[in-house]
């Protein structure tokens, strides 16, 4: 058992860690603007975090924080200076290993939010503290948007054919799983770990194909080209409305590039060299939803 103060405890993927090291047995404190259920709790301000060390001992630190917008200024606030605060804090508190939930699509850094991930990464690599940095694939959440196009009959949004991007989704409760077995897991430590969810990578047209038959409806696609996102994006910025031509710039990277390991010699994505854990797959999530008649409120997680 360890006792371990966790930033981000309230997102999705953050309550089912906490919920995932509960389980596990360790002595869980939250930090934040909100509670989350069942763990000790320190409000505060997550860009001011040495607070929450005060008169503390904490084993680790787990990180679930991340910007909510990923335009520049909220990326560089949270994924790079508060992170940075709260690596200081820890070293400076005597903890002993950080576990950090990054994002696969580092690797391949074209935006704003993927440049402030890397750069803490980096900072979090040299600091001497053990470290763990998870960079999961897509998550079920923001995979799921368009459940509620095809119940009202329209078709699924592709880009291009469909077929030229993939990821393997990894479940909340996997992901959590994964986090907190860093704690423990030798083989996870001072490693940058990408990490997919079971099974082959799926393809957006395979995603919608699946959502059709699970409806029992004929599958319908509209292909939408991504020279459209680029002349969004121009337009934006032709009008000075930087941080949404930002918005605008994610949503193309997610519509082009696969989240999946890539290659730094090829420069190619490669499903078989993308670790999977886990049980739980996205046409399972897929069907729960379908079965309940229920949606997901994708919020900031949204592609479409």
């Amino acid at each position: 058992m360890s006792r371990v103060l966790v930033f981000g405890g309230t997102g999705t993927i953050g309550r089912a860690t906490v919920q995932a090291l509960v389980a596990a047995g360790h002595e869980v404190v939250c930090f934040g603007r909100r509670a989350p259920d069942g763990v000790e709790f320190r409000a505060g301000d997550v860009t001011m975090p040495a607070q929450a060390f005060e008169d503390e001992r904490f084993d680790a630190v787990i990180s679930c924080l991340a910007s909510r917008t990923g335009a520049p200024d909220d990326a560089w606030a949270i994924d790079y200076r508060a992170h940075r605060a709260i690596l200081e804090a820890a070293q400076a508190a005597g903890v002993g290993h950080m576990v950090l939930l990054s994002a696969i699509c580092v690797q391949k850094p074209l935006l704003a939010f993927q440049h402030a991930k890397l750069a803490f990464e980096q900072a979090l690599v040299s600091s001497g503290l053990r470290y763990s940095i998870v960079r999961p694939t897509a998550y079920f959440k923001s995979l799921s948007g368009q459940l509620d196009r095809v119940r009202r009959g329209k078709p699924f949004l592709l880009f291009g054919d469909g077929r030229s991007t993939a990821c393997k989704p990894i479940s909340d409760d996997d992901l959590a799983a994964y986090l907190v077995g860093c704690l423990h897991d030798e083989r996870r430590w001072d490693r940058i770990l990408p990490i997919g969810g079971p099974g082959p990578a799926i393809t957006p047209r395979e995603q919608g194909e699946r959502l059709f038959a699970l409806l029992g409806a004929k599958p319908r696609f509209r292909s939408v080209p991504v020279r459209l996102l680029d002349v969004i994006v121009g337009v934006l910025r032709a009008t000075g409305l930087r941080e949404k031509a930002e918005l605008a710039r994610i949503g193309r990277y997610y519509a082009t590039e696969s989240m999946l390991v890539l290659d730094p010699v090829t420069g190619r994505y490669d499903a078989d060299a993308t670790p999977a854990t886990g049980s739980q797959t996205l046409f399972d999530f897929y069907a729960q939803l379908v079965t309940r008649g229920a949606s997901v409120e994708r919020g900031e997680h949204a592609v479409f």
